[in-house]
């Protein structure tokens, strides 16, 4: 065994961005929809409900995103205390992401150019990405309130501009009529030359990929079936409840005779730490291996050795200055070294 020292020149660092599938397995689009009869009725469906593959008694049946209502008058969902009014679950949720993304206590969702008081809070499951949600992989269905056409089909803006906006460090783009991350005008049809917005409400939400949430702008979906989905028609939006059912009914299509798609991807950045090993004509010629040196004079045992070496280097480890073992690269098969060859190992380390 022989040491080496590395030079700074022997290390390099890359960062490759890598996608993926999001729901259960590797399945680009989702394309059933279930949520649990039993958190459903309960008191907690009024304002969240999970959002299943399968139906909840299967065995393979995972959660692939949930749905959260909030509302800053906190209407939706009933109070916590009769004798309070306007304190709720669902001002609750309107406050925990307002903290979340907006970071400021004071501030109001703007959707586009849209103040909404209230929104529906897509929540991808955590187990299905690792590190944030693909901008421009979003094509989400809802179908209307009557028949079985799609009504709506909603995608990030991610291709339409340079620069996304920023909630101080947290990536965000505007939820807006259209596909692939690109808009389009609904009523005219045409594409990429529009945002993709509604006439009077704004865009449709905000796509946030680093915290894997797309929040509905719940006013623009309210709209009727040319710009919206008629998704509360009470003459009071909003106050009736189980909000988080109405949306599920238009995503999954049990309002009409046929279901919706929802499509999305993930990505990560894999940085690489890359070690060269080099291994020139004059290093790492011999070898402490039993084979050969003589155990007991620690001589080498054939005499030819001495001159013309050869051996076959098999692993690299690699050591800090405290002589302590961090990583230990294994070569595909051994490789001759002698006086007449020069080894370059590269050494690959993920993070």
């Amino acid at each position: 065994m022989s040491f080496k020292r590395l030079d700074p020149e022997d290390f390099v660092v890359s960062a490759d961005a890598v996608s993926s599938t999001v729901w259960t397995g590797n399945a680009p689009t989702l394309n059933t929809f279930f949520t649990s009869s039993a958190q459903e009725t309960g008191q907690s469906g009024e304002y969240y409900l999970n959002i299943l593959n399968t139906a909840s008694n299967e065995a393979d049946s995972q959660v692939q995103f949930a749905i959260a209502y909030g509302d800053s008058t906190g209407g939706g969902t009933p109070a916590y205390n009769p004798n309070v009014n306007n304190y709720s679950p669902s001002k609750t949720i309107y406050g925990s992401y307002r903290t979340l993304v907006l970071e400021d206590e004071n501030a109001e969702f703007v959707f586009g150019n849209f103040t909404s008081s209230y929104f529906y809070a897509l929540s991808i499951e955590r187990a299905r990405y690792k590190e944030s949600l693909f901008p421009g992989s979003m094509n989400l269905e809802l179908s209307s309130s009557a028949g079985s056409t799609v009504a709506l089909q909603l995608t990030d803006n991610s291709q339409d501009v340079t620069i996304p906006q920023y909630f101080g460090t947290m990536r965000a783009f505007d939820v807006v009529s259209g596909s692939n991350g690109s808009a389009y005008n609904k009523v005219s049809g045409v594409n990429g030359n529009t945002t993709g917005f509604t006439s009077a409400k704004g865009s449709y939400g905000l796509f946030l990929p680093d915290i894997g949430t797309i929040m509905l702008n719940g006013e623009a979906l309210d709209l009727n079936t040319i710009e919206g989905i008629n998704l509360d028609t009470n003459t009071t939006p909003n106050t009736e409840g189980n909000n988080p059912q109405k949306l599920f009914e238009h995503m999954s299509g049990s309002s009409t005779t046929g279901g919706s798609q929802f499509t999305l991807g993930a990505q990560e950045t894999i940085t690489s730490d890359y070690i060269f090993v080099r291994a020139r004509s004059s290093e790492f010629n011999y070898s402490e291996n039993p084979s050969f040196i003589s155990g007991s004079t620690g001589e080498v045992i054939f005499s030819y050795f001495i001159n013309n070496p050869n051996v076959f280097p098999t692993t690299v480890g690699l050591y800090n200055d405290s002589n302590d073992l961090l990583a230990v690269a294994k070569l595909s098969k051994p490789i001759l070294k002698d006086f007449t060859k020069e080894a370059l190992i590269r050494v690959k380390l993920d993070f």
